[in-house]
């Protein structure tokens, strides 16, 4: 009988494939650049003279600011506790009683503020705004060339999570590389999210994002260059790659996106019942069965996404009017997407990986600025327009994926070449989560740099072999 049924499974999964294999559907439109305006007001029918310059800034937060934000922690209003629960309900009372302690008396941000500072910060306008970004430059040898990535992070993260990974890239000797790994890297702050100016109109997506990104990278003279992201950033990179593929010498995530059709029903039926078949490994299955857990995983943790797509001003109002509220929100995200088992310790994981200085100075990253609003309309405007049909497009550049095992969902490398037409390097990961520059920075570095290599040497003229 148990052949009967695995047979049954087996056809159902062909048809429903042959069905929905989107043969029959209409092709995405191309993407293409676009006249976008983000600023106030209406668009000026002429820019000034230095509208294109680039400007090296300093973190400085006012005086005022901090004060504030100490006032608000002395004045916080905290709730009862039920007994007996970790972080299954969310952030723990208990846990943010100590983390409220320590913000108020021990933090200390312009220690943070100074480390921040440690690498350059500049500042240009593009389309209206001002675009921040990080910009390290390696320190060359005579003859010694460096690869320029851009990298983008997600949501609820930053420039800070690239921190411990930027000096891996820049000065790889140091850090288990070899010379011929060097990178020079831009980390740009996605517009809306800690020092780059909010933009002012709706419609603000992942492919406006590309397009700015694209025109920031043009700035700063790189005709072609590697780009990396996860969360949003793996979004915004996968859509700079398809809009202007020319110029991505690679494209490297640690969260690959494909397009969920067809195909990918087909190959969830057809896997259940014969793994291999589906093209899955002993791991892949592990990761990706079953599905009713991976079904309840996302209700459980996706009460934010729905609400920051559909009126993030709304809980906007509260998140950055509370430090408390702002902090035990994003905490939250760093505890389970580092590794959902971290739902049922007393203090989530957090410091297994962070430090509080760490966590704190990436709640501030969004307090100070006051952006938690602004890049939770990342969401609305995605589900608004058009930004996630353009998982349609098949990436054409040599691309790369780093499969962490605690990523909110995983595509095993036999299902990425749907969406990632010239897969290059796939590496399945021991251990990691969402936010591999920040939790493990080392293993993310050395992927990127394994990645690169296998590109460059798809440039390298092989010698003949004699005859």
């Amino acid at each position: 009988m148990g052949w009967k049924i695995t047979t049954l499974i087996v056809l159902v999964a062909v048809a429903t494939g042959l069905i929905l294999s989107g043969v029959l559907n209409t092709p995405p439109e191309p993407l293409e650049f676009q006249d976008n305006y983000w600023g106030r007001g209406a668009k000026p029918t002429s820019l000034p003279k230095d509208h294109d310059k680039i400007q090296q800034i300093s973190i400085n937060i006012p005086d005022a600011t901090l004060v504030d934000l100490n006032d608000r922690l002395k004045n916080v209003r905290l709730f009862e506790a039920l007994e007996d629960v970790e972080f299954q309900y969310g952030t723990r009372v208990d846990y943010m009683k100590d983390v409220i302690t320590y913000w108020r008396d021990t933090y200390d941000w312009r220690k943070q503020e100074a480390y921040l500072n440690t690498l350059p910060h500049y500042k240009t306008n593009i389309e209206g705004i001002d675009l921040h970004f990080i910009h390290a430059k390696p320190k060359l040898k005579p003859g010694q060339s460096a690869k320029p990535i851009l990298i983008v992070h997600g949501w609820p993260g930053s420039v800070f999570e690239f921190y411990k990974m930027i000096p891996m890239l820049v000065d790889p000797t140091s850090h288990g590389g070899s010379e011929d790994d060097v990178f020079e890297v831009i980390a740009p702050s996605i517009p809306g999210y800690g020092f780059s100016e909010i933009p002012h109109k709706k419609g603000f997506d992942e492919i406006a994002a590309a397009q700015m990104f694209h025109k920031l990278m043009e700035r700063l003279g790189f005709e072609k260059f590697y780009v990396q992201g996860g969360d949003w950033g793996s979004m915004i990179t996968r859509n700079m790659a398809v809009l202007k593929p020319s110029v991505i010498k690679g494209l490297h995530t640690n969260m690959p996106n494909v397009e969920m059709g067809g195909a990918y029903v087909f190959y969830m039926m057809l896997g259940s019942v014969a793994p291999s078949l589906a093209g899955l490994t002993e791991e892949d299955y592990k990761r990706v069965y079953p599905v009713s857990r991976q079904l309840l995983f996302t209700l459980q943790e996706s009460g934010y996404f729905h609400l920051q797509a559909s009126k993030p001003d709304t809980v906007g109002f509260a998140l950055n009017d509370s430090p408390v509220g702002l902090a035990a929100y994003i905490l939250e995200k760093f505890s389970t997407w580092t590794n959902p088992a971290n739902r049922d310790l007393a203090d989530g994981g957090l410091e297994k990986h962070y430090t509080k200085d760490e966590l704190l100075t990436s709640v501030m990253m969004y307090w100070v600025t006051g952006t938690i609003p602004s890049s939770m309309r990342f969401y609305k405007e995605t589900f608004a327009g058009k930004a996630l049909v353009t998982i349609g497009h098949p990436v054409t550049v040599p691309s790369g994926v780093a499969a962490f095992p605690y990523e909110l969902s995983h595509v095993p490398e036999s299902w990425c070449p749907w969406s990632y037409a010239n897969l290059v390097h796939y590496t399945t990961m021991s251990t990691g989560g969402h936010f591999p520059a920040f939790e493990q920075p080392a293993l993310l570095a050395e992927d990127i740099r394994a990645f690169a290599r296998k590109v460059e040497a798809l440039d390298t003229p092989k010698e003949k072999t004699p005859q």
